[in-house]
C-alpha cells in the first residue's frame, strides 16, 4: 500500500529528444524547429554558443513537450559562417594559460563603446599599419624609435620641451615665409664656413657689436 501511494505521486515524464531544422528564426528567443511532420518551439540552452540559423539541423531536448530547448547545432546551412553569439557580458578567462586568438585571413575587433588594453607587455609585429585617428592623447615616461625614414604632413606642429637635442649629418630646413627665433643667448658656431646673405642684411646692437678676424674685407 505504501509502495502504490509514493509512486502514484512521483511525476511522469515524457522526455524529449529530437533532431530537425529550424524553419523561422527565434521571436523573443524562441525557435520553430522541425521535427518529424511538427512544429517544436524552444529556446536556445546557455549551453549553445553558436548562434542557430533558418535551416540549421539542431537538436531539441527537455524533460516534457513543455520544456524543450535547443541544446546544439549539428550541422549548419551555411558552414562557411559561424557566430557564436551570448546575451549579456562575456568573458573568456584562464586559470593558469593563455588565450589565443588564431585566424587563417582577416581579424576584426569592433566594440560600439570603447576598446581597452591593459597588460604589463605590449608587443605588436606587422609589415603594414595604418591608423586613422580623429583625436589622440600620448601620456607616458619615455619614447624610443628607430625608423629608416620618417615623414610628417601636417598644418601645425608645436612641441614645447625643456631641453631640445638634435644630431645630423646634414640638415636642410626651407621656410617660404617668415622665420623667427628668440633666444636668451644665441651662439652659431661653423668649423669651415658660415655664409649670411640676402637683399637686406642688418646686423644691430644696442651696446655693442663686434667683428673681429684677420682679415676683415667689406665692399
Amino acid at each position: 500500500m505504501k509502495m502504490s501511494t509514493l509512486n502514484h505521486r512521483l511525476p511522469v515524464y515524457d522526455p524529449v529528444h529530437l533532431i530537425g531544422s529550424i524553419e523561422a528564426a527565434a521571436v523573443d528567443g524562441v525557435f520553430a524547429v522541425q521535427c518529424d511532420g511538427r512544429v517544436w518551439h524552444a529556446r536556445r540552452a546557455a549551453s549553445c554558443l553558436l548562434a542557430p540559423a533558418v535551416g540549421d539541423t539542431v537538436l531539441i531536448s527537455g524533460p516534457d513537450r513543455a520544456r524543450v530547448y535547443l541544446i546544439a547545432v549539428i550541422e549548419q546551412a551555411d558552414p562557411s559562417v559561424h557566430r557564436i553569439e551570448v546575451e549579456g557580458d562575456l568573458t573568456l578567462a584562464t586559470r593558469s594559460g593563455a588565450i589565443a586568438f588564431d585566424s587563417a585571413q582577416d581579424l576584426h575587433l569592433k566594440s560600439a563603446s570603447a576598446v581597452r588594453l591593459e597588460s604589463e607587455t605590449l608587443a605588436m609585429r606587422t609589415k603594414q599599419a595604418d591608423c586613422v585617428v580623429d583625436g589622440m592623447r600620448y601620456t607616458g615616461r619615455e619614447v624610443t624609435a628607430t625608423v629608416g625614414k620618417t615623414r610628417l604632413i601636417g598644418k601645425v606642429y608645436e612641441a614645447v620641451v625643456d631641453r631640445l637635442v638634435q644630431m645630423s649629418r646634414n640638415a636642410f630646413r626651407t621656410t617660404d615665409e617668415v622665420e623667427h627665433v628668440r633666444a636668451g643667448n644665441l651662439d652659431y658656431q661653423a668649423e669651415q664656413s658660415a655664409r649670411v646673405h640676402a637683399k637686406y642684411t642688418m646686423v644691430t646692437g644696442d651696446d655693442l657689436v663686434k667683428v673681429d678676424a684677420k682679415q676683415i674685407h667689406m665692399g
